[in-house]
């Protein structure tokens, strides 16, 4: 196989592991292949002058975006700790604009997200970014099928991690597609990680967030379904928990939260399923039940939808060992 040019865009602020991450994957790759068939890798940029990462770590670009004319096998726009306000500035984003023609395999690493969305590349892919900032791209690029619950996706020739060691995921995933398993694998012993992650990006929910008031009709259903997480729930039983009609509260539940009360109860049995697959060797027909899923099948059906795994892979990837 030829060499595969990598190209990684960054920026002012840069989150270093967004850059180091990916690096790192391909180096070591390279440990274990041929002259013939490395990765060789370059920082792009809008100059040569030092970047200062959000670390405090200075960077300088081999590439300015002028003389990054030709063509790269696989172009990754690294992200910042933070989403940018703004569309970034123009020499970048005529570069990136051009990604579809310049690379084989494109995509970013956390909110390096937000600059492939300015530059109207994610309209109407799946994509994904740091589970923090997930909710604003989906608002600030609505055609783009975010899925906050994932690691990286894969959307043709478009790849999109989640947040910092992420990356180090992304650059696996395409270590392991062009190279085999097997050399991903050792790609990972060398840098003592898990080959492939598996489950949702966080072990924790980013979804079940309180809001502004806590005394507020849309808290008052948050702790009600948290409270009884096993129950049935009706936009109907809701609504009279609420005090509102259910037009209403379907509405209103939109406005504060970003999604419906049918989302928010199955990510939080979601939520309340990895506790228990965690932190306990409870039978799975008695997790289904307790958090509402009602069967197996279904708890197995929804895990699979949403976090691309079933139950007892999840349980298999992040069971916490009992204290000696």
């Amino acid at each position: 196989m030829p060499v595969q040019a990598v190209a990684i865009v960054v920026c002012e602020g840069v989150q270093a592991l967004d850059v180091a991450g990916p690096m790192d994957v391909f180096s070591e790759a390279n440990t274990f292949l041929g002259s013939a068939d490395r990765y060789e890798m370059v920082l792009v940029a809008a100059h040569r002058n030092p970047l200062r990462a959000s670390n405090g770590i200075r960077m300088v670009a081999d590439l300015t975006f002028d003389e990054a004319a030709g063509g790269f096998d696989i172009v990754l726009v690294a992200g910042t700790p933070t989403p940018p306000e703004a569309a970034p500035e123009p020499c970048l984003l005529r570069w990136v604009k051009e990604l579809p023609w310049r690379s084989s395999v494109y995509g970013s690493i956390c909110t390096g997200a937000f600059v492939l969305g300015y530059a109207g590349l994610l309209d109407d892919r799946r994509v994904t970014t740091h589970w923090q900032d997930a909710q604003a791209l989906a608002a600030r690029f609505p055609q783009a099928r975010v899925e906050p619950d994932l690691i990286y996706v894969r959307d043709g020739r478009l790849i999109t991690a989640a947040g910092v060691t992420a990356g180090i995921d992304l650059g696996l995933a395409l270590v392991g597609q062009r190279h085999g398993a097997e050399t991903a694998l050792k790609v990972a012993k060398r840098l003592v990680v898990v080959a492939q992650r598996q489950g949702g990006q966080s072990q924790f929910s980013p979804y079940l967030t309180a809001p502004a008031d806590p005394e507020s009709p849309i808290a008052r259903i948050q702790d009600h379904v948290m409270a009884n997480i096993g129950d049935r729930h009706t936009l109907e039983s809701l609504a009279a928990v609420a005090g509102m009609s259910p037009r209403n509260l379907a509405r209103h539940f939109g406005q504060v939260t970003g999604t419906t009360p049918h989302e928010f109860i199955e990510r939080a049995r979601i939520d309340a399923a990895r506790m228990m697959l965690e932190a306990s060797d409870r039978p799975l027909k008695a997790i289904a039940f307790d958090c509402g899923f009602g069967s197996v099948d279904r708890m197995r059906i929804v895990f699979t939808t949403r976090l691309g795994v079933t139950p007892v892979q999840y349980r298999a990837s992040f069971r916490r060992a009992e204290p000696e």
